[in-house]
């Protein structure tokens, strides 16, 4: 009976006394070499060049100097070469962010699954949308045919560089090319704004600064979206409210 008791009180304590379950917990807890969630530290640099052109789009709209580049910009492109319009620029915004997809389906792999790249892109979206429709109704800034008074900033050039910069993280590690390739069509789009005149070069730069910066900012984010509301099931679905040229809507992804 004595030992049958010993035996029993080896196998469930060690010489501390602390019983052995407890003590693997203890362990796993403490271990060097587990994974320790540490907190993001807020990557600072990613603002200096979408803060800069934002800057200068914010600056122009009081600024004389900056206006009379605006109009000389215009002068050149408009005025001086009457041309037709070309609305490519309506569905070559949208193409950076396809290759993505298309790139994904042709079996190069981009730095997120199917579901993750989704919803980041919903959050730069949204993100976008809602900036650029608050600061136009804030703005009121007319455009150069004077159609209305939403010039301010430029909504095709934040979707276009939104789309440049979510292409450029997925593929950076692929190649830097893909990157380079996104914001040639990206400031393509933008040049067809002031080309097709609906917007001034200030609207444009301010755009394109949004639109960087909504998609690092989805990024950035992210992490701690996924963890509050993506659930790591079948079936997990997320919504993100867009606006893009006057529609506001809502998106959502789901995934099987």
């Amino acid at each position: 009976m004595l030992l049958m008791v010993f035996t029993v009180s080896a196998q469930s304590f060690d010489t501390t006394g602390i019983p052995r379950s407890s003590l693997s917990d203890s362990l796993r807890v403490v271990n060097i070499n587990s994974p320790v969630a540490v907190k993001k530290a807020f990557p600072v640099g990613m603002l200096l060049i979408p803060a800069t052109l934002i800057t200068y789009g914010i600056t122009s709209v009081g600024n004389k100097e900056l206006k009379s580049i605006n109009k000389e910009i215009r002068e050149e492109i408009w005025e001086e070469q009457p041309h037709k319009l070309i609305h490519i620029d309506n569905y070559l915004q949208w193409a950076p962010a396809a290759a993505v997809y298309g790139l994904n389906a042709l079996g190069i792999k981009g730095e997120h699954n199917l579901r993750d790249r989704t919803i980041i892109y919903g959050l730069s979206t949204a993100i976008m949308g809602t900036t650029v429709y608050a600061t136009k109704s804030f703005s009121k800034q007319w455009r150069p045919d004077e159609s209305d008074r939403s010039s301010f900033p430029s909504g095709h050039t934040a979707t276009a560089f939104a789309a440049a910069e979510f292409l450029r993280k997925e593929y950076w590690k692929v190649s830097p090319w893909y990157g380079v390739a996104g914001y040639a069509v990206a400031a393509t789009t933008g040049y067809l704004r002031m080309y097709n005149n609906k917007h001034w070069l200030s609207d444009v730069v301010a755009g394109a600064g949004i639109g960087i910066l909504s998609t690092d900012l989805a990024y950035y984010l992210y992490p701690t979206v996924k963890r509050l509301f993506v659930k790591e099931k079948k079936g997990a679905t997320m919504a993100a409210p867009f606006y893009q040229q006057g529609v506001v809507g809502l998106s959502l992804v789901h995934s099987f």
